[in-house]
Formats: C-alpha cells, sequence, structure tokens
C-alpha cells in the first residue's frame, strides 16, 4: 500500500514541476473532463487523498475552497499542510486494518459498507486516474506528460 502512496506523491510533485514552466491563466483554464482546470484537479487529489483517510479514522474531514488555493505555490503548500496526517496513516497500515469496514452514508440517505483496504485502493486510483486526465491536457499545451512509469521511482529494492 506504501508504496503505490508514495509513488502518486513522487509523481505529483514531478507534475508540480512540470507546471513552473505554464503560464497561470493555462494551469486555470477551463478544460473538459476532470474538475474544471489543472490546479483544480490537484487541489481535488489532495483533499480527496485527505478527507478519505480522515473519514476512515472518524476524524472530521473539512471543507476547503478551492478559491484560496489558485496558485502553484498555494496548492503546493495545501499538499504539504495536509501530506504529514495522510503519511501518517499510510505507514501506519497493517493488514489487520485491510477488512476493517467503513459505513459510507450516501447522499440519497442508503448506506453502503466498504473495507478500509477497499477505500486506501480507492484513494490510489482516483490520484492515478487524474494524472491521465493531467496528461492529455499536457498534450494539448504541447508539452510532454509526466511519466506514469512505477518502474525506476526506487520504490522497491531487490533483495541482494
Amino acid at each position: 500500500m506504501e508504496s503505490f502512496f508514495r509513488y502518486n506523491w513522487i509523481v505529483r510533485e514531478q507534475w508540480f514541476q512540470w507546471c513552473e514552466d505554464v503560464p497561470l491563466e493555462e494551469l486555470l483554464r477551463p478544460r473538459t473532463g476532470g474538475v474544471g482546470n489543472i490546479l483544480r484537479t490537484f487541489f481535488h487529489i489532495i483533499d480527496v487523498e485527505w478527507s478519505w483517510l480522515q473519514l476512515l479514522q472518524g476524524k472530521p474531514d473539512g471543507m476547503e475552497n478551492f478559491d484560496n488555493y489558485k496558485t502553484l505555490e498555494a496548492v503546493r503548500q495545501f499538499d504539504r499542510k495536509l501530506r504529514p496526517d495522510v503519511e501518517a496513516f499510510v505507514l501506519s497500515w497493517d493488514s489487520g486494518m485491510e477488512k476493517r469496514p467503513y459505513i459510507d452514508p450516501e447522499l440519497d440517505s442508503t448506506v453502503v459498507k466498504e473495507s478500509w483496504g477497499e477505500v486506501m485502493r480507492h484513494v490510489i486510483a482516483h490520484e492515478i486516474h487524474h494524472m491521465g486526465q493531467l496528461s492529455v491536457w499536457s498534450r494539448e499545451l504541447d508539452k510532454k506528460p509526466v511519466s506514469a512509469n512505477f518502474i525506476g521511482k526506487g520504490l522497491i529494492t531487490p533483495d541482494n
């Protein structure tokens, strides 16, 4: 589990670096898909990751407003602010948490029961999904996208 969260964080940072050469108006330009634009997509990824892990722990997930994070540096600060909580939870993960139930109240008043492991994998896949959208948008800007390759990031080292 930890290796895939670390993968997402590495790729996220690489995308932040990719954004440094993109004018702010392009980062905020409305786009098809995602949640509207490049910066809002990053904000959404960070917020969803933190919120789900807060909910698993029975903690309030709070609601931040994207209007307060409309620069690349503000989004990076938002990530730095929430990452310690996320990382602490990810590092505390053990196999006994895998099938722990999470009761998810739906908007239509129904209740869905999921496992913590399922929620964790959803959070991982959620970010990877949005990174694919960023790749499409990067090509629209005639820029090479960040590599999605897991291999080569040093996340799992072989035995000697």
